[in-house]
């Protein structure tokens, strides 16, 4: 009934041997290691209590139906639909989050989108998707910062967002590929149908879980000046930190932190994030598990394309999967999408 998610019955011991040994005097004075204990801890519950409190809730409402079986009490039948309702509704994201069973996938993740060709059609696309994922994250309970934006005209020429929350990485990363947009141009005055691509590239947060050794030698470290709306909000220095890898290519940037220091070490941590998965796939490029390998941002390369004339479709070319209701998924109602990429990489 758990989904073949763990063994109550040891879950709750394993739960209860961890909580003891928490209680001990001397817990503390080993930090580091009760530190790793607290969050072993925390995951476990954060996955076995949710199940076990939905498990309890089937069976009360089991013996509610056995109760009223033969009873004419309408209000004790509305009682029960309405609680079999909710079930399926506490169902739904727990059975969800079974498929996420990745290294990282309870990591919180870098998010990137970068317009493709097209001068400020495409920029006017990445934007679209930025508002699409700030969208989809509000709804759900994600915190996000923007840790690097590049604006262009019309748009915005590529943003770096870090989602932070549980399972953020796990539930993003099947939006990593290219984004293909089709519609009838507001820039165009002929009114001509145009298509646009625009990718998206996700990848782990990672904390000390791996260790991935940086040549200082092969870093090219240059320093601008932030950008902003204007007036106050202009950086006056050059704080803002752009890092190129020299060996790799990756190129990596921040300007969200007050500071230059502040900046360069997020934009490490973010190439840290990125070079794990660069290697990675360098060692198992047929087999990707964490993210989807970069492409080139044009036609016959999408993921999923986005059509609102002739008709309106979000279609993912990987599940099958797609919305007829176009407007809805702009507004970041994309966790159909997630849900059966998840369901289809699973069975891949």
């Amino acid at each position: 009934m758990y989904g073949g998610v763990f063994d109550p019955e040891k879950t709750g011991q394993k739960i209860k041997e961890l909580e003891t040994e928490s209680s001990t005097p001397d817990f503390w004075n080993d930090k580091n290691r009760a530190e790793t204990l607290f969050k072993q801890l925390n995951e476990i519950k954060e996955t076995y209590i949710p199940w076990k409190d939905l498990i309890q809730e089937i069976d009360d409402i089991d013996e509610l139906i056995s109760l009223y079986r033969d009873s004419e009490d309408e209000d004790a039948q509305s009682e029960i639909e309405q609680s079999i309702e909710n079930v399926e509704k506490r169902y739904k994201p727990l059975r969800l989050k079974t498929l996420l069973s990745g290294k990282f996938d309870k990591n919180e993740c870098f998010l990137s989108v970068h317009a493709g060709a097209g001068g400020t059609e495409a920029c006017d696309w990445a934007q679209m998707l930025m508002r699409m994922y700030l969208r989809w994250c509000e709804r759900n309970g994600f915190k996000v910062d923007i840790v690097d934006l590049l604006e262009a005209e019309g748009g915005v020429k590529s943003v770096t967002m870090q989602v932070k929350g549980s399972y953020a990485y796990g539930y993003l990363q099947g939006e990593a590929g290219v984004h293909r947009l089709v519609r009838i141009s507001p820039f165009d005055s002929n009114k001509r149908r145009h298509t646009s691509f625009t990718s998206v590239y996700a990848s782990p947060v990672i904390e000390d879980e791996v260790e991935i050794n940086i040549d200082p030698s092969e870093l090219r470290i240059d320093t601008y000046r932030a950008g902003g709306a204007g007036g106050q909000h202009v950086n006056k220095t050059d704080s803002a930190v752009r890092i190129t890898h020299l060996k790799t290519g990756l190129v990596v940037a921040c300007q969200n932190e007050r500071s230059q220091h502040m900046n360069k070490a997020l934009a490490m941590k973010i190439l840290t994030s990125r070079l794990y998965e660069y290697y990675r796939e360098e060692q198992e490029k047929d087999h990707a598990q964490y993210a989807v390998e970069k492409k080139d941002i044009s036609w016959g390369n999408q993921i999923r394309s986005y059509v609102f004339q002739p008709y309106t479709m979000v279609k993912d070319h990987r599940t099958g999967e797609q919305i007829g209701n176009i407007q809805a998924v702009m507004d970041g109602d994309i966790s159909q999408f997630i849900e059966s990429y998840l369901k289809w990489a699973s069975q891949v």
